[in-house]
């Protein structure tokens, strides 16, 4: 049998955020791979009691701990705010579980959530008549995120939320950690994000009708006007910038980081240690200098080169920062598109953005920040999309 582990690694890239929505894009993940998914159960009643910056951090680390046992073998991910998608050869997928399951009970225990763990064939999306096919997408020089068409991560994500006791894709509860999971790197130092413009708006467009060809035409012409209506220039409406990037010390979130990255240490003394670190980022940021691999200004400027805030995962997914009059035009031109039945959509509101950071290798400016609307974000515009979802079917 072919190896196959290298398949995502081996893709052609493309940059050009316009051209994820074209299905000619997209190749299908090999038969023998799995999508593994974390959902934390109960993220709207966390969120509601002000705790949606845990549940983006363990939705992080869910993607932080697989990339460290990854080795060099490249796999495709999706942040989702209150869970992450990922796409993993068969090599992996025990070692992949047993991380995830160590997270699970690392979240349970300090940070009091509940992470749901699924894990889905690839063949089991083919036998349903639908497919998980991934684009490699150059988020900026040598850094990649992953892209995903086809139907295959929304039936994996209806998979893993069916509670049935017979659900064969789920990891029961009854699977025990092995220890610690490696969450080196997961980082949490940045404050909100607070908007430039207006608000920041988290944003989902599900088109769930029609043949793939209409679905895309859809998607293509709706990424299209939104386009039009924010403009072509992306510092405008990108979440982050020199003017809303404020590091302060200690960080807010440096204890949820100490918990989840202690691996079996003394959580003070890695907070301690944490707040050294902080510390001298804090310095250098204040100060624009340079100190070993930290050069402050250099970081700032990859920073905002590898933000993760546009994405595509079988619906439009993106974070933006928009003057009050484009929120009421990107409402009105989605709200046409779900009177035709063409899609649904979830706008969430807020005053300012989340950003978690995921740190390879400072030296090759390898790092990534994944960005999530405040005060629940992802999580709340998609219960206002599949409410939709829910009224399109009752109405077909």
């Amino acid at each position: 049998m072919t190896d196959t582990k290298d398949f995502f690694q081996d893709l052609p890239a493309l940059s050009d955020f316009g051209e994820v929505t074209n299905r000619a894009n997209y190749s299908s993940l090999p038969d023998d791979w799995f999508l593994i998914l974390t959902d934390v159960k109960g993220s709207t009643q966390a969120i509601r009691d002000g705790h949606y910056k845990n549940v983006n951090m363990v939705g992080a680390a869910c993607i932080m701990g697989i990339l460290n046992i990854a080795g060099d073998i490249d796999i495709p991910y999706v942040f989702g705010g209150d869970g992450a998608t990922l796409a993993i050869p068969p090599d992996l997928q025990e070692t992949a579980i047993e991380t995830l399951v160590e997270i699970r009970a690392l979240a349970a225990e300090s940070l009091d959530l509940n992470l749901r763990i699924g894990v889905v064939p690839i063949t089991a999306i083919n036998e349903l008549g639908l497919s998980a096919d991934v684009l490699k997408y150059e988020i900026s020089d040598g850094l990649y995120l992953a892209m995903f068409s086809g139907g295959g991560l929304m039936e994996a994500d209806k998979l893993l939320k069916d509670d049935s006791s017979q659900n064969p894709y789920v990891i029961p509860l009854s699977r025990n950690p092995n220890g610690p999971p490696d969450l080196d790197g997961l980082s949490c130092r940045w404050e909100p994000l607070s908007s430039r413009n207006g608000k920041i708006v988290s944003l989902l467009v599900n088109a769930p009708y029609g043949s793939t060809e209409e679905k895309t035409q859809i998607y293509d012409t709706v990424l299209s006007e939104l386009m039009k209506i924010l403009g072509k220039e992306v510092e405008k409406f990108r979440p982050n910038s020199n003017k809303n990037l404020v590091f302060r010390w200690p960080p807010r979130g440096l204890w949820t980081e100490a918990k989840l990255s202690a691996a079996g240490k003394s959580v003070l003394k890695t907070y301690l240690k944490l707040c050294w670190e902080s510390l001298i980022q804090f310095v250098l940021e204040k100060t624009g200098k340079k100190a070993g691999s930290y050069d402050a200004p250099v970081y700032r400027k990859e920073l905002l080169a590898n933000t993760d805030f546009q994405r595509f995962d079988d619906m439009i997914r993106l974070v933006l920062d928009c003057k009050l009059e484009q929120i009421d035009e990107i409402q009105t031109l989605l709200q046409t598109y779900h009177e035709n039945r063409q899609v649904a959509y979830g706008v969430h509101l807020s005053e300012t953005a989340l950003m978690t950071c995921l740190v390879f290798n400072l030296a090759e400016g390898a790092h990534l920040h994944f960005v999530d609307g405040g005060d629940g974000g992802f999580a709340f515009a998609a219960t206002q999309m599949k409410q939709q979802l829910a009224d399109l079917a009752t109405t077909q």
